[in-house]
């Protein structure tokens, strides 16, 4: 059964799935598509062209919708697609889309962005994802899958930061981060790899010890970070061409080579 405060104003268009629960003073704009499920706990606003998947809870006073805060934007239409079984805590900031990034914003299933966190247009950020407390993910950011940042971090506009790749707090990341790399610094370098991270998901210890090679590989100073790169090539290892096929993808970004 739906449950809707008489406070909470829904408008006109909107679309209110099955289950849901819309709080004191929320606010729901008439282009909104809420999944089953859903809850608003109170003071928020849902609005844009915006979709939030089924069992996603938005807490007290987070803005879920609203227009890019790009100069550039000119009142084009845009939109926002999040998945299902997020948790976007208090005063978070999720922006559409801008025309001249593809138009769209998207977080995928199972994420978690705490209190205070931004995420702004057209990036796409993966499932699993942990955007710490206070953190601000520039336009055009792509995050994997099971990427954690860590609180009152930045990330430059169009950096992209592979699966599993863990950000150390207070950091700013100006370049591109590599699969299952770690990352700390107030100009951000990368330190090493995430293995906490890649043996709680259960990478197996083949790919575990590959990876520790690769990243030796990596660290080399001898020629370029591409160059050193293309070592990697003919790996066994899943994770290894993993990194290789990131490396060799397109990018507005270059990267943090290891410290």
């Amino acid at each position: 059964m739906t449950g809707i405060h008489p406070s909470a104003i829904i408008e006109d268009g909107a679309v209110i799935g099955e289950g849901c629960t819309i709080g004191p003073f929320c606010l729901v704009g008439p282009k909104v598509v809420l999944g089953a499920n859903v809850t608003l706990k109170s003071h928020v606003v849902v609005t844009g062209d915006t979709q939030i998947g089924d069992d996603t809870t938005v807490f007290q006073f987070a803005v879920i919708g609203e227009v890019p805060q790009d100069l550039k934007f000119d009142g084009e239409e845009t939109r926002l697609r999040i998945g299902a079984r997020n948790r976007i805590r208090e005063h978070v900031t999720v922006n559409t889309g801008t025309a001249g990034g593809g138009g769209l914003t998207q977080i995928g299933d199972d994420c978690l962005l705490m209190a205070g966190c931004h995420v702004a247009h057209d990036c796409m950020i993966g499932n699993r994802v942990i955007i710490v407390n206070c953190s601000a993910v520039a336009g055009h950011c792509i995050l994997e899958d099971d990427v954690i940042v860590g609180g009152l971090s930045g990330l430059h506009q169009f950096v992209r930061v592979g699966q599993g790749a863990m950000i150390g707090a207070l950091s700013m990341v100006t370049n591109d981060v590599i699969p299952h790399g770690l990352v700390m610094g107030p100009r951000a370098t990368l330190e090493g790899l995430n293995l906490v991270g890649m043996k709680r998901r259960g990478m197996p210890r083949a790919d575990i010890s590959a990876m520790r090679a690769a990243y030796a590989v990596l660290k080399d100073r001898d020629g370029t970070f591409h160059a050193r790169a293309e070592g990697l090539a003919g790996s066994d290892s899943a994770a290894v061409s993993q990194v290789l096929a990131f490396i060799m993808a397109d990018s507005d970004r270059s990267f943090l080579t290891p410290h």
